[in-house]
């Protein structure tokens, strides 16, 4: 016989489909519902989450500020890798599950709850990387996820079903699609968008503007580079939480960081998200920017052929994996030079590298320039192409016509 749940603990968003599951867990499982709510950059979103979910049904709310913990612990580590999913995801959704996780599991053991809960549908991405989270970070405790074993199989459905219980929701049937904001980015998808051929409507976004409305004059900006991590910008010194929200301003002032996809989800099929990330395709060009003149040629190549690996690991769920921990070892030891600054120009949806400089520097100007220098003599690259071709000759002479 199954040991009776007494306690839940839901990571709980405000949104439709967990404010109806704090209802329907209260009705099959008769027992106190613990609804936590992590603070990783919503905004104004979070504001009624406490008032909500008590009223709601639920006997308790914790709502956690995380997002220092966020982008220091998470979003840097992952872009120290240059990480993006598929040529183009930066991976702001799957990057936040491991954290929310992490804390829910936590609260759970703070509170005694023999359960987890949490609002992910059985055909998306973050039913999986949630409970690989909770299976790993707590092996015993008990995960339910509703949308696997409830009759409300559609958004329609959940939406009949809170108007019937007086749950307010906000979003309607003519707005159906669903969206995901943290401080890395907001992401749409589903309802409107689930045809892939229809463009999303410019009023859609919210931490960007179109790059026909962005400034006619271009921005300048400076993010000076620490052991592989941003720690100012123009000169200023920011926390991580700090930083990303200084350059989501500058970025989406200047149209930066949009991104229409169609990607493959870990459980098999197509779907099309659209996402912004304003701050995080600026990180992305600056560290690429500042690596360029501080990293080895071969560690630079053998890291670079390591991110679809470890971006996969990341979307897939697998962030507390042995894999991921051992690898991010060795992303972190190629990062201990990549000191210095990187001057961007954001200009109507671009965002280019202008100039960077380095005291760790290996960009020699004597050794590259085309005029006169000191330190490399050019009849040596006779003998160096002599030996690289020698295989081609042999081939040639083996095998061509």
């Amino acid at each position: 016989m199954e040991k009776k749940i007494n306690k839940i603990v839901l990571a709980y968003s405000g949104g439709l489909d967990t404010s109806v599951i704090i209802k329907w867990l209260k009705e099959q499982y008769d027992c106190e519902i613990i609804a936590f709510a992590a603070d990783i950059g919503q905004g104004a979103e979070l504001e009624p989450v406490r008032e909500k979910a008590l009223k709601t049904g639920a006997e308790r709310v914790y709502i956690e500020d995380l997002k220092e913990e966020f982008v220091r612990d998470f979003v840097f580590p992952m872009l120290r890798a240059n990480a993006y999913y598929e040529n183009n995801y930066l991976l702001g959704t799957a990057i936040a599950r491991p954290l929310i996780a992490k804390e829910q599991i936590r609260i759970a053991a703070l509170e005694g709850a023999e359960g987890v809960s949490h609002g992910a549908t059985g055909k998306g991405n973050d039913q999986v990387r949630f409970e690989l989270a909770y299976q790993t970070l707590n092996p015993n405790i008990k995960v339910i996820a509703p949308w696997r074993h409830w009759d409300l199989l559609s958004r329609s459905a959940l939406f009949d079903y809170a108007k019937t219980h007086g749950i307010p929701v906000p979003v309607s049937k003519d707005k159906p699609y669903s969206m995901d904001r943290n401080l890395f980015h907001i992401s749409y998808e589903g309802g409107v968008l689930e045809d892939p051929w229809d463009a999303p409507h410019d009023e859609m976004f919210l931490l960007s503007k179109s790059p026909e409305k962005a400034p006619d004059k271009p921005t300048e900006l400076e993010i000076e580079y620490e052991n592989g991590d941003p720690v100012a910008v123009n000169g200023e010194r920011m926390s991580p939480a700090q930083l990303l929200e200084c350059l989501n301003r500058h970025g989406g002032e200047n149209g930066i960081g949009r991104i229409d996809i169609v990607e493959n989800r870990f459980v098999g099929m197509k779907s099309r998200g659209v996402y912004e990330t304003p701050g995080g395709t600026l990180l992305q060009a600056a560290h690429r920017g500042i690596e360029s003149i501080t990293m080895d040629r071969e560690v630079l190549f053998l890291r670079d052929s390591l991110i679809p690996t470890y971006a996969k690991m990341i979307y897939n769920g697998f962030w507390y994996s042995p894999e991921r921990t051992w690898l991010q070892k060795a992303i972190d030891d190629s990062q201990r030079n990549v000191w210095g600054t990187v001057r961007l120009k954001l200009y109507k949806g671009s965002c280019t590298v202008t100039g960077r400089k380095s005291k760790k520097s290996l960009y020699d100007q004597n050794l590259a320039t085309f005029e006169e220098g000191d330190g490399y003599r050019q009849d040596d690259a006779e003998g160096f192409i002599r030996l690289n071709a020698l295989r081609l000759r042999l081939y040639s002479q083996t095998f061509g016509e």
